[in-house]
């Protein structure tokens, strides 16, 4: 008997223990283990915000945000065996590599990979079918891109981390994206969101949309067009611009080659951006429209105005020439511009000093950014008179030894078409919240650049251009009047900084209706290599492709008037 009470008694006090160790576990240290319980369960995931879908100015989508599907793994559940079968089911359908999957699936210590982002519900529903322990799904968006290649340059891409990689994406992702938010879940043992379990959230905010001023379907002509000539040219690339003057709005941003930004991981990185703001280039003949409002203000010419003009003239110790040998010409000014003579340009650029030519050059834009909101933006180059060396003035009236870029090119001849008016060019219209409110973007500034009356003496001459006597025959649209310019400048060889062999850049600006403008398309092909490299031949025909298709788009009338007789060669 003693020794049964001493047995009960060491019972008795070991129970003592137990009940002890549990009453401290459930009373005093409850909350602990309670807490130390759910943070083994719960996992934080970031609530990504919508992205602002971008859309042209009719509303139609050029980037949109659609629901998708995060995958992922919890490790700590996943037998060793069964790794190498999950991830070889896995990587093929989602296209990830095998390897790094299964590395992933063997963190012991973990209990929350990412597998993948934006998968499509369907392929996640797949997923979800093989039942495989420890993977799951998690709802977030993914950027999609409706219309391919479609404006590309403009809009760029949303990269693997979710933030814009180039173009608009890129300059206004912080409007576009939005604020995330986060979310903390209850995962089961076999890595599954509990639904009734603990569960703390912070919303996302949705980004704000953009409207743009693109118009889809003349975006869609510009881009064919100029990709069609580019092909047929074998130019290394080309743009176009389609502007309306009146408001400084861009309607078509075109540029090829180009990519898809919904694949964009399988194009060349270097057409990820935008070319026409971009790649500076010497804008040759198209740029002499600069020199003519000069001296036309300041110079005391008239389109009537003589000049005798050779087929070259030495100035100091250089020969500048015309782009094709012919006998001495008596030129108006109306016919040096229609003529595209270098050798008239100078003639008539000495009636004005070169701090004169630089200040119209300066007020016309050039050497200073746009500021139309797409990234990397170039100024051009434009050095100032005291940098100039003492023939620089020469080559700079006539378009080249400086640089512009192509939006640049196309404000100047959109001033000119607006009475002398230089609107900002702007691309974005406003801003669209999740709501479906739109916001206006601010009013582009405006300024007086040259008188009207000036405007509407070159508008008459560039009439002549497009005339058979002058360089672009072929830019002419039936029923419309149509001013213009031709360009054709070297390009400088950046291997001996020189323009031998370094090909040419053609080149093609002008409005119509010449006699009440509505648009301004602007073509630009970089060193064609097939057939003929001049401005007239190359660029001209794309401007008329485009031009006429904007002109039926936008319903505006033929003209109501006949062109001005524009007289090309002075009386002897």
């Amino acid at each position: 008997m003693k020794r049964l009470n001493a047995g009960l008694l060491v019972v008795a006090f070991v129970l003592s223990l137990f009940a002890g160790r549990l009453v401290q576990l459930q009373t005093i240290e409850s909350g602990h283990y309670t807490a130390r319980a759910l943070e083994q369960r719960l996992r934080k995931i970031d609530l990504p915000a919508v992205r602002g879908d971008i859309t042209d100015a009719q509303g139609n989508p050029l980037a949109m945000t659609v629901e998708a599907r995060l995958i992922y793994a919890d490790p700590s559940v996943i037998k060793p065996e069964k790794r190498q079968q999950i991830a070889g089911a896995l990587a093929p359908m989602l296209g990830l590599d095998q390897a790094a999957v299964l590395k992933q699936l063997s963190r012991q210590n973990s209990r929350y990979e990412v597998l993948a982002h934006g998968v499509r519900p369907d392929q996640a529903r797949l997923v979800l079918g093989m039942k495989f322990l420890g993977i799951g799904t998690y709802p977030e968006y993914r950027r999609e891109y409706p219309n391919d290649s479609l404006a590309a340059g403009v809009i760029g891409f949303v990269n693997a981390e979710g933030r814009g990689g180039a173009g608009l994406e890129y300059s206004m992702n912080r409007q576009l994206a939005g604020r995330a938010g986060w979310q903390r879940i209850e995962i089961s043992p076999d890595g599954q969101h509990i639904p009734m379990g603990e569960d703390q959230k912070r919303p996302p905010v949705p980004g704000k949309g953009l409207r743009l001023t693109l118009m889809r379907d003349v975006q869609y002509k510009a881009q064919q067009a100029i990709e069609a000539q580019v092909k047929a040219t074998g130019a290394r690339s080309g743009s176009v611009i389609v502007m309306d003057p009146r408001n400084g709005q861009l309607l078509a941003m075109a540029s090829a080659p180009g990519y898809d930004p919904n694949d964009y991981g399988k194009s060349n990185w270097r057409r990820w951006g935008s070319p026409l703001v971009q790649e500076a280039y010497e804008p040759g003949s198209t740029g002499k429209v600069v020199t003519a409002a000069a001296v036309l203000e300041r110079g005391g010419v008239t389109p009537e105005t003589t000049f005798r003009v050779p087929y070259s003239v030495r100035r100091y110790d250089r020969t500048f020439h015309d782009s094709e040998e012919h006998a001495t010409e008596r030129l108006t000014f109306a016919g040096v511009l229609a003529k595209s003579s270098n050798v008239g340009t100078i003639l008539a650029s000495e009636r004005i000093d070169q701090d004169t030519l630089y200040k119209f050059l300066r007020d016309f834009g050039f050497g200073q950014k746009t500021a139309v909101g797409l990234p990397a933006e170039t100024p051009g180059q434009l050095r100032a008179p005291k940098q100039w060396s003492g023939t620089d003035r020469y080559p700079i009236a006539f378009g080249q030894s400086l640089s512009v870029n192509a939006l640049q090119m196309a404000s100047v001849y959109s001033t000119i078409a607006n009475g002398g008016v230089r609107v900002a060019p702007n691309l974005v219209a406003g801003t669209t919240a999740d709501d479906g409110s739109f916001t206006p973007a601010a009013a582009p500034a405006q300024k007086r650049v040259i008188s009207q009356r000036t405007a509407q003496e070159i508008r008459d001459m560039l009439e002549g251009v497009t005339t058979k006597e002058g360089t672009a025959p072929k830019a002419q649209i039936p029923g419309y009047r149509v001013a213009g310019k031709t360009g054709t400048a070297q390009i400088v060889n950046p291997s001996t900084g020189t323009y031998e062999d370094g090909g040419y850049t053609a080149s093609f600006a002008g409005f119509a209706p010449a006699d009440a403008p509505q648009l301004v398309v602007q073509v630009v092909l970089q060193h064609p290599t097939r057939g003929s490299y001049f401005g007239g031949d190359v660029a001209a025909p794309v401007f008329k492709d485009v031009m006429n298709f904007a002109l039926q788009t936008r319903k505006i009338p033929p003209s109501g008037s006949r062109a001005p007789s524009v007289k090309i060669y002075a009386d002897d």
